[in-house]
């Protein structure tokens, strides 16, 4: 059998939806054609970043499909008698949405009035509890058969903070995930951070300049594009979410490929930017329909089912796009990203 081809993993933000992203990771890790060298990740992204590291240092690959079922059948309990639930009305209906949910509206509002500083003064977060519960810092920090960045915002500088494997806490990982209407920011060494989302949704330079694959993948949860235009609304604050945790990787997409002809055309000799080949696995058309409340939608038939379009959608990638590895860029950066 051939040497495995090496690729970075480029892993998006948003919540509940991050399920989609563990089905990406479960196919890639049951492929022994693939090896993942390294990951960065943002929010969820962060969150399914460093289970799979501390699944990896603990039983390889197959230790991290488990580790990240796992995670997402805990994180699934841990919402079941949550508040923010469907309706029957939604539920007969077949729709994932909680936008007609009591309990989502009225939490939504409120967030909007009252600041978590005063409505949570004593900054309890059960999300933390689950990571500290179930992740084991020290596997992920020994984990040396991968790199691993996690993305947040600094609050006073408003710059893009990378923490690296070597360093992980569960503070850190609570930095990437940390919306600022929701949670107080949360304070590592002196310093206050909010979601890396905005500033790194994700981050791409740490896995082009850090590591020696040349194939970084991205894997996009929020669609860039709709070609209708939002009237309700939910379906505006829907799209501004999207354009928001958009924003910095179209910018970032933007950077990179400048320089990439920059070099091309001065003929300048920073190979790792050069050489650097890009991907992208996502599901528009199984994502576009499920709205920001969905994000906090932990019902485990809604994070299967987003599983499984993850899965399939990797399948599928893979079939088309595995000859292509290490050969070409299959990520037409121009008219996805930059074409206006």
């Amino acid at each position: 059998m051939s040497e495995p081809k090496m690729i970075e993993l480029a892993l998006q933000g948003g919540g509940s939806h991050g399920a989609f992203t563990w089905g990406v990771l479960d196919r890639l890790l049951e492929d022994e054609r693939i090896r993942i060298e390294g990951i960065c990740g943002t929010s969820a992204g962060a969150m399914n970043a460093v289970v799979a590291a501390d699944g990896l240092d603990r039983r390889g690959k197959e230790g991290a499909r488990e580790a990240l079922r796992h995670f997402w059948k805990e994180v699934s309990k841990a919402g079941k008698y949550s508040p923010l639930q469907r309706t029957l009305f939604d539920r007969l209906r077949g729709r994932w949405t909680l936008d007609s949910s009591p309990g989502y509206i009225f939490f939504d509002l409120l967030s909007r009035l009252v600041s978590p500083y005063e409505i949570n003064p004593c900054g309890f977060n059960p999300v933390q509890n689950l990571i500290e519960t179930l992740i084991d810092f020290e596997h992920v920090r020994r984990a040396e058969g991968i790199k691993l960045f996690v993305a947040a915002t600094n609050v006073r500088t408003g710059k893009q903070k990378i923490f690296r494997r070597e360093e992980m806490t569960a503070h850190m990982v609570m930095a990437s995930a940390c919306l600022p209407f929701i949670f107080q920011a949360v304070e590592i060494e002196g310093e206050a951070y909010w979601d890396g989302g905005y500033m790194g949704n994700p981050a791409l330079f740490p896995l082009v300049e850090e590591c020696q694959a040349r194939d970084l993948v991205i894997v996009q949860i929020n669609p860039v594009h709709r070609e209708e235009i939002p009237r309700k609304a939910s379906d505006i604050l829907n799209r501004i979410n999207e354009i928001s945790f958009n924003s910095s990787l179209i910018k970032e997409i933007r950077s990179i490929s400048l320089l990439k002809k920059l070099i091309e055309v001065g003929n300048l000799e920073d190979q790792r930017f050069k050489d650097a080949l890009f991907h992208r696995i996502s599901a528009d058309m199984e994502l576009k329909p499920l709205d920001v409340s969905s994000k906090v939608n932990t019902e485990w038939a809604f994070l299967e089912h987003l599983h499984d379009v993850g899965y399939r959608t990797t399948e599928k990638w893979l079939e088309e796009n595995y000859e292509q590895i290490g050969h070409r860029s299959t990520l037409d950066i121009e008219s996805v990203y930059l074409q206006t």
